[in-house]
């Protein structure tokens, strides 16, 4: 049924959660897991001079962060005997790096951890797995945490 399945991540334990499902569905599908991390471009607001060092300590922070990600997930799915590739991208917003991913590497399955925000919270902060399980062209499997 499933044969590429994307599996957003940002290193917590609600999407370590996530990946021991998906990789678990992988497995039982013949799948392949497709990990992605996206990084928020840096925070440049436009006034006063753009730091050089300040853009190179956020994106080496960012990457370090993803790469850990993406191992941690890559274990799970290592450990389940499927086959993952893994990539950090990066966009002004999240959601649509995930769609995006999705799209071009032809997976028919994303699987993700939802934070599970109500209320105000979920207002003001929106919802990643909200908006791409409204925007997706893909089935999208929500693992509450």
């Amino acid at each position: 049924m499933f044969k590429k399945i994307l599996v957003p991540t940002d290193g917590s334990t609600l999407a370590q959660g996530a990946a021991t499902i998906a990789a678990q569905l992988a497995k039982s599908q013949g799948a392949q897991v497709v990990g992605v991390y996206v990084i928020d471009p840096f925070p440049y607001i436009g006034i006063g001079d753009a730091s050089a060092v300040g853009l190179q300590a956020y994106m080496a922070e960012a990457r370090s962060a993803a790469g850990q990600a993406l191992e941690a997930l890559g274990q799970v799915c290592k450990d389940e005997g499927v086959p993952f590739a893994g990539d950090t991208i990066e966009r002004n917003v999240v959601y649509e790096g995930v769609i995006e991913t999705a799209q071009a590497e032809g997976c028919d399955l994303i699987v993700m951890a939802s934070h599970g925000r109500q209320g105000v919270k979920a207002l003001i902060l929106g919802s990643v797995a909200q908006k791409v399980l409204t925007h997706a062209r893909v089935p999208v499997m929500i693992v509450k945490g």
